[in-house]
């Protein structure tokens, strides 16, 4: 039976269906609809495995925002932030509500935001039951009072059957994302990639939260024992689900997270990791929800008979996920909340091989690598990606900021310098040689590195400057061979070392040049050395 529907039904949106409207349906009767409709198929031990057909990544250059007079000036236009004209958003619009005139449509009414002083109550409407239970596993479910008296601040519209039309809408492809922030609305069409509806909130709360004093951050967090709590930013596939799932620590969250003057809090309530070649032996808590009923795996192979899993496969993508609430994880923090940060790590998987595995930055330092945003594009995060490739994402989340990224820089140097925060440069990429030379660096040493930040045994040894990176090396760290400290060394060739760090810093004076004029000149000297 459909739980209360809160305050407004889909009239409120101008929606109405000759099909059936189920609101707020749980994980068990989600199922039956996906499996009744052939939306999945049921592996064995329980987890629902959906296909995304063509899909099977974001489409960054689909996302759109309607260009209208509240928002214009606080976003930044260019390639990351599309302008679509009010009247393309108007025919889209049009033509997605048509769409869903003839189809069952599945509501769920969620909050983003953990702390419920910048919670925002947000309504999910799917052409998917599987959809459904993918919002319903990411996002917070009210509880059945809140239920009763939800009403949606942003509405979410995904229409994965309809296509789009560039010369009616003035999209790109029968793809489209489409944010419009004046009518709290966002529109999703041409993909079944459920991503797409987590990336789409995300989004809006980049807009929402700074402008409330709260900076949105793309990044995973947990917290020790003695109450530290410690951010991992990174964009995905450089192990923030992976290294923030601590047996050790309690999980806050694996991948958005805002930080208030109150503290971090999670966005989510749920998690999204990748699970390709996942082992139950390096990630276990991980592992464990691949084979659980609730979890949804997106694009994961498995045998038609036994119905047994293979996460080693990439029949379909890289890019093979897993969504789960975060209650699936044995320590997630009851509350999503934490305090704040002692420690922020900045996660980098670097294809060239030849930063150091951990290094400390000044603060000066963490405000240039924030902005850098230095990574490797794991193959199949986003479409046509099938190889790692260097890249640099503002603020660890750029296709996601729809504000000048000095902006969200800022509110985290003063956050840093008021609650005196260490901050680590942890290159969880490759070692001994670039990608398809080198190895990737042991997940075990990376662990280690971290608990050690954490613990602060760190503090406790010697440091050297890095000649080109201009970083603080530690010179040894507990549990990890001192030669693997040094990246240098790790390489047959050290000449080769030299020419590719000249390389690769080389690459990020020029990428700081869009920044440069915009911020201290202590920044900019703490970048690396050409």
């Amino acid at each position: 039976m459909a739980s209360t529907q809160g305050t407004s039904g889909l009239d409120a949106h101008g929606i109405s269906t000759t099909g059936s409207v189920y609101w707020n349906l749980t994980a068990a009767v989600l199922y039956e609809h996906a499996l009744q409709r052939g939306e999945g198929m049921l592996a064995a031990e329980g987890p629902l495995v959906c296909r995304t057909g063509q899909h099977t990544g974001r489409s960054p250059n689909d996302k759109f925002f309607v260009k209208e007079p509240s928002s214009e000036a606080h976003i930044q236009w260019g390639k990351v932030n599309r302008p679509l004209a009010p009247e393309h958003y108007a025919a889209l619009r049009a033509d997605v509500v048509a769409h869903l005139g003839n189809k069952d449509l599945f509501v769920q009414n969620l909050h983003a935001g953990a702390d419920p002083a910048y919670r925002l109550p947000v309504r999910m409407v799917s052409e998917y039951a599987w959809h459904s239970l993918f919002v319903r596993n990411l996002f917070i479910v009210p509880t059945a009072g809140e239920l009763a008296h939800h009403s949606p601040e942003w509405t979410v519209i995904c229409a994965p059957t309809f296509k789009a039309d560039p010369a009616t809408h003035g999209t790109r492809s029968d793809c489209v994302i489409a944010v419009n922030i004046a009518a709290r609305e966002v529109i999703i069409g041409g993909t079944s990639y459920a991503g797409e509806n987590k990336k789409s909130i995300f989004t809006v709360l980049n807009y929402v939260l700074p402008l409330k004093g709260v900076l949105p951050m793309h990044c995973s967090a947990n917290i020790g024992k003695s109450g530290d709590t410690a951010l991992f930013f990174g964009l995905s596939g450089t192990g923030k689900t992976t290294l923030s799932s601590d047996p050790e620590r309690g999980l806050i969250g694996d991948d958005e997270h805002g930080w208030s003057d109150r503290g971090v809090f999670n966005f989510e309530g749920g998690c999204y990791a990748k699970t390709i070649r996942l082992s139950a032996e390096a990630e276990p808590q991980i592992y464990s929800t691949t084979r659980r009923f609730g979890t949804v795996l997106e694009n994961v192979e498995f045998d038609p008979v036994t119905r047994v899993l293979d996460l080693d496969s990439s029949r379909y993508t890289e890019n093979t996920r897993a969504a789960y609430p975060i209650e699936f994880i044995d320590n997630a923090v009851p509350g999503g909340q934490g305090g704040h940060p002692s420690t922020v790590v900045m996660l980098t998987a670097d294809a060239f091989g030849v930063l150091p595995p951990i290094a400390r930055l000044s603060p000066e330092a963490a405000m240039y690598h924030f902005l850098s945003g230095y990574t490797a594009k794991v193959a199949g995060t986003e479409k046509g990606v099938t190889e790692p490739s260097a890249t640099f994402s503002t603020c660890f989340g750029a296709p996601f900021l729809p504000m000048n990224p000095n902006v969200y820089s800022k509110m985290l140097g003063e956050k840093i310098a008021t609650h005196n925060a260490r901050v680590w440069l942890v290159n969880t990429g490759w070692t001994g040689g670039p990608y398809g030379v080198g190895s990737r660096m042991k997940i075990a040493y990376t662990r280690a590195m971290i608990r050690a930040a954490l613990s602060g045994a760190l503090d406790e040894v010697s440091f050297e400057r890095h000649p080109v990176f201009n970083v603080d090396v530690p010179t040894s760290c507990p549990d990890v061979p001192a030669a693997v400290l040094n990246p240098r060394g790790t390489w047959a060739d050290g000449a080769a070392y030299d020419a590719q760090a000249r390389k690769l810093a080389q690459m990020f004076v020029d990428n700081f040049r869009t920044f440069a004029a915009d911020v201290d000149a202590a920044v900019v000297a703490a970048g690396p050395r050409v």
